[in-house]
């Protein structure tokens, strides 16, 4: 390991900051040259504080469902496995449903990642640049002979996440005041989540929708999308599909 001495100060600190049981950088020192290892623990603790706060404020949901207290201790298990990469607060915590995933104490829970991954879009699509969305007028006006191999643009703010598990209907129930009733888990969900202006919206996707979303949002004209969504459910129905992406705010570009 190369001494602290010889890498950037910030980076050395770093370092130390999200190691437990690792004591303070060896150059940090108190005032008059005194020893410095208490208040560094009291600062490493603030830290990990801050950070589990701030998790805890983005992902309000998947904490109601497994509780504050369990949620506290998964949160400093991540803080610890996973030190902040950006100096913005906001884009802390990209990556929990993954660890959410992974972690074995909520193997019996296999929708909660996903329930995680719409927060995290949720947080994302509210935070996304501004851009005026689509309308249909716009789309109107393309020739027919041409819609094929238009590309539709996604807004900026557009999200979409594929669920095995009725996710969305999960995080909405638990986004909002009021008791949990029963749930059935196993059916599909597919959120698209979207905010043309002000609010953040989410809507659960018809058979096929996700696979024709996915598809434009990769670039791809809009005879490919179609093509796999028709694949995929071959009672796909284009107009009302592109209808619902126009009323959501989902477009925000046309190229030809």
């Amino acid at each position: 390991m190369p001494n602290m001495r010889e890498m950037p100060y910030a980076e050395a600190f770093a370092g130390t900051l999200f190691s437990p049981g690792r004591g303070k950088p060896e150059f940090l020192v108190g005032p008059n040259g005194k020893g410095a290892e208490r208040r560094f623990e009291v600062y490493r603790n603030n830290v990990s504080v801050g950070l589990v706060n701030a998790l805890a404020s983005m992902f309000p949901a998947t904490q109601r469902i497994v509780g504050e207290e369990f949620f506290r201790a998964m949160a400093r298990r991540y803080v610890r496995d996973h030190p902040p990469r950006s100096r913005l607060l906001v884009e802390y915590g990209q990556d929990l449903a993954t660890f959410i995933a992974g972690f074995k104490p909520l193997a019996g829970m296999p929708w909660l990642a996903d329930v995680a991954k719409i927060e995290r879009a949720w947080l994302d699509a509210y935070h996304a640049a501004d851009a005026a969305p689509l309308v249909g007028e716009e789309l109107a006006a393309i020739p027919e002979n041409r819609l094929v191999d238009t590309i539709l643009v996604a807004h900026p703010a557009a999200r979409l996440v594929r669920s095995r598990h009725a996710a969305v209907t999960i995080f909405s129930v638990n986004r909002r005041e009021g008791e949990v009733g029963a749930i059935e888990t196993d059916i599909a969900e597919d959120a698209l989540i979207t905010r043309p202006h002000l609010d953040v919206a989410i809507r659960i996707l018809p058979a096929g929708g996700a696979v024709f979303l996915e598809t434009l949002f990769s670039g791809h004209p809009l005879g490919e999308a179609a093509a796999a969504a028709l694949a995929e459910c071959p009672t796909f129905d284009l107009g009302a599909n592109i209808a619902g992406m126009i009323e959501a705010g989902a477009l925000a570009d046309i190229r030809q």
